[in-house]
């Protein structure tokens, strides 16, 4: 029984809030460029640093997740 007890522990959920807090903030940094400027990004190379930028947040997210969970 005692052997069990460290599988017991519950891990911390502060990782994933941080990151979905992060992504979740990231989008409405987003949303409030894309309404000031009809043209954002602008370049394709700015696409791509968007998109980027938004694949890490949710792979921080996605992977927080699944390591609290």
């Amino acid at each position: 029984m005692t052997l069990l007890l460290p599988f017991a522990a519950e891990t911390s959920k502060v990782p994933f809030f941080i990151c979905g807090g992060l992504l979740a903030l990231w989008a409405v940094v987003l949303a409030y460029i894309g309404l000031q400027r009809p043209d954002f990004p602008g370049s394709v190379r700015g696409q791509r640093g968007v998109i980027a930028i938004t694949l890490v947040f949710v792979v921080l997210a996605i992977g927080t997740a699944i390591a609290t969970g």
